[in-house]
């Protein structure tokens, strides 16, 4: 039986088209709060995708990605909302004219539901990333792990007022054949990603900046992470948003669609980075 506040298939609500381009200029460093100007020419297409009986994507956990065309990325963001550093987040990407994808935390949406709705109010897709934040999914007993999912998508909903996306994505990357098959007969699809900003290792946000452009410029597309909790990456963002928008790079923005969206399967020689991101991860809950 689908949970009441389980996502159903196409929320239409989350289709929103005609992405704003930011006004034009250079953002010399600093937030988007500061005065600064906002970069021109980041907004993308929007692209639907359906999940109907299932999608995993991501080519650091799953040999498939999202179609997606040179120089054309997908922001997303773990963890939040928290008060401070999502509220930056928020900032930048509305000075970019950027939307994002932010799977949250179903507590931390109950705890913070005015940001939650703030997230969406701005354009931006809610998805889920459980209640709890496990650690780890796979170490929990079956039932209790789907407890914890669906108490995640509840939470969200009623924080909301409507039902999140029914996208997911599995802290650290743990999951397991189970749980995947039993997200996919709920028609609820699997993120992964392309590549990430590594923000659970302390860094500067130079750091940070350096790390991520250099990892874009060498995929040229794909799923980004980023964790909208730390406050390294929103005093990045800004700067990253304005390097990649000068590169020539799109925001794409991620909606939930009809039926089941076509991915494009890995290339030869692919294989998972998900032990060792779960290992790294570990690391950083040490």
């Amino acid at each position: 039986m689908r949970p009441r506040s389980l996502p159903t298939p196409i929320p239409r609500r989350h289709a929103l088209a005609g992405l704003a381009a930011g006004a034009a200029g250079l953002l010399l460093g600093g937030d988007a709060r500061a005065g600064a100007a906002c970069p021109s020419g980041l907004a993308g297409r929007v692209l639907p995708v359906g999940v109907q009986g299932g999608l995993a994507v991501g080519l650091k956990s799953y040999p498939a990605m999202l179609p997606l065309a040179d120089r054309e990325m997908v922001l997303t963001f773990d963890d939040g909302p928290i008060p401070g550093p999502t509220s930056r987040v928020l900032d930048a990407l509305a000075c970019a004219g950027a939307r994002a994808t932010f799977f949250v935390i179903g507590r931390n949406a109950s705890a913070n539901a005015a940001l939650l709705r703030r997230i969406r109010a701005e354009g931006h897709t809610v998805a889920c990333h459980t209640y709890s934040h496990p650690w780890t999914l796979r170490e929990m007993r079956f039932e209790a792990a789907k407890r914890d999912i669906e108490a995640g998508f509840d939470a969200i909903a009623q924080a909301l007022g409507e039902s999140a996306a029914p996208f997911f994505r599995f802290p650290g990357f743990a999951d397991t054949p189970a749980l995947l098959a039993w997200l996919a007969s709920r028609d609820i699809g699997v993120f992964g990603c392309d590549l990430w900003a590594s923000d659970w290792s302390p860094m500067s946000p130079e750091q940070e900046l350096e790390l991520t452009l250099g990892r874009l410029a060498k995929a040229r597309r794909g799923i980004v992470l980023f964790h909208d909790v730390q406050a390294r990456t929103a005093s990045m963002l800004p700067r990253f948003l304005t390097a990649a928008a000068a590169q020539g790079f799109r925001a794409v923005h991620m909606v939930p669609g009809p039926g089941r969206l076509s991915p494009e399967p890995a290339g030869p020689g692919w294989s998972s980075d998900t032990e060792r991101m779960i290992a790294i991860a570990r690391r950083a809950h040490v």
